[in-house]
């Protein structure tokens, strides 16, 4: 009878032991993996701004889709103005020569390290894509360009989209967005910075 006591304390110490490990391990995972998952989103997103950017430059305005901004970053180029001579010089008396050039946007965008035809799936999502807006809003009396895209934490988050691992991070909410840019002003900056 002693040693079936002794067993099944044992067993609950074991087993305890067990809870006590897992209690510790799940947030130290958790941490590593959102890190590691929100450094993946951040770094496409980033590229994404880049490639919104030199669309911008190509055409004037955000692009509003992702096949729309594929199809122009392969297809067109930006135009360089050179100026010889300076317009601004009150005491020149030369000639001012605008000499325009164009280069691909497709050899830029490559160089830069960023593939347009994958730019708009999510790392991590299971083929789950960034959401996109872009128009034109009138600022302070200006018509501008505006853009935003983001994603929800819990397309990316796996395993840990869900809200129980909020007690590990407080800031922590798996329907939250990541996302840069913004539909009511001109501002490109992401709210992980």
């Amino acid at each position: 009878m002693r040693i079936v006591i002794n067993l099944v304390l044992a067993i609950i110490v074991l087993g305890l032991i067990w809870v006590l490990i897992g209690s510790i391990r799940e947030p130290i995972a958790f941490k590593a993996e959102k890190e590691r998952r929100e450094r993946a989103v951040v770094n496409k997103l980033m590229k994404i701004r880049t490639a919104q950017e030199a669309y911008r430059n190509i055409k004037g305005v955000f692009a509003p889709d992702f096949d729309d901004l594929s199809k122009v970053l392969d297809t067109d180029s930006f135009m360089i103005i050179s100026v010889i001579g300076d317009p601004d010089d009150p005491n020149f008396t030369g000639e001012i020569i605008y000499d325009t050039t164009y280069m691909s946007a497709r050899d830029s965008i490559i160089s830069m390290g960023i593939n347009v035809d994958s730019l708009r799936y999510v790392p991590f999502g299971g083929g789950a894509a960034f959401d996109i807006q872009a128009d034109t809003i009138t600022y302070q009396s200006t018509n501008v360009p505006v853009v935003e895209v983001g994603v929800r934490r819990e397309v990316f988050m796996g395993p840990f989209a869900d809200p129980r691992f909020a007690r590990y991070d407080n800031g922590y909410d798996p329907k939250s967005v990541i996302k840069f840019g913004n539909m009511g002003a001109p501002n490109m900056s992401g709210n992980w910075e």
